[in-house]
């Protein structure tokens, strides 16, 4: 991934995930980088609706499922310095 070209949307505009597709190889790798995915969301939310669609195949992800994590990877590399920055009151 450090050699993935950033890109400017955390999913592909208009697609559609579903449960049907060729199982990944190694499940585990899928479902802990989308729970660090989910921790992210904290400073990060405009990828929460893209890391609740690829949740709902951790039972059983495929390629096009991984697929979709590595593009959300590739728009968090491309956009490291933005996030949710917190002041406290006077």
């Amino acid at each position: 991934m450090q050699d993935a070209r950033s890109i400017l949307s955390p999913a592909e505009p208009g697609s559609r995930l579903s449960a049907s597709g060729d199982p990944m190889d190694d499940p585990h790798l899928y479902r802990s980088i989308v729970g660090a995915l989910q921790y992210v969301t904290i400073t990060r939310p405009e990828i929460s609706y893209a890391v609740n669609r690829v949740c709902q195949f951790m039972h059983a992800p495929t390629v096009t499922h991984w697929q979709a994590v590595k593009r959300l990877l590739r728009y968090l590399k491309g956009t490291i310095t933005t996030g949710l920055h917190l002041r406290p009151c006077t």
